[in-house]
């Protein structure tokens, strides 16, 4: 199931541990939300930064990163910040990290709208692929902010 929130911040959303956003293949963060994930998350980055120097983070990849009370999960979405995101990519990473949700009892993830912002892509493009690999695990609620903008904890309703 998809809840999208057309303004909010990913990070407070009551109840909700769990994020996801669109990763570069080349250990990179330095634009968008990567930044606050980046800050949030300095061990996550570092993990991240080092698989992608090493060659393994890969387009359509998931780095799930357990911080202690939840998981971020870097889906590997585009080559480089130069490049834009692939929605073979988007597709592939998304129905990987759903697939370690479902195996692993996530049930709540936040995420941006992946893809469509420094990534390039049209959101409605995006939006399609998510409703379709979503639809294969009805048990995970995935809460999509569309446009940030901070908030004090979002309460679902």
């Amino acid at each position: 199931m998809i809840k999208y929130i057309e303004f909010g911040n990913i990070f407070e959303i009551d109840g909700v541990f769990n994020y996801a956003h669109g990763c570069n293949c080349a250990g990179a963060m330095g634009k968008g939300i990567a930044v606050q994930f980046k800050s949030k998350f300095p061990e996550m980055y570092n993990q991240y930064k080092k698989k992608c120097k090493e060659g393994d983070f890969a387009l359509g990849d998931v780095f799930e990163y357990n911080y202690g009370s939840g998981f971020v999960f870097n889906l590997g979405t585009q080559i480089s910040w130069k490049t834009s995101a692939r929605i073979d990519a988007i597709e592939n990473s998304l129905d990987k990290m759903l697939l370690f949700c479902s195996k692993n009892n996530v049930k709540k993830i936040a995420l941006p709208k992946i893809g469509a912002g420094l990534g390039n892509l049209k959101w409605i493009d995006v939006k399609l692929v998510l409703e379709r690999i979503s639809e294969k695990y009805p048990d995970i609620e995935l809460f999509v902010v569309e446009n940030f903008k901070e908030v004090d904890n979002l309460e679902l309703v």
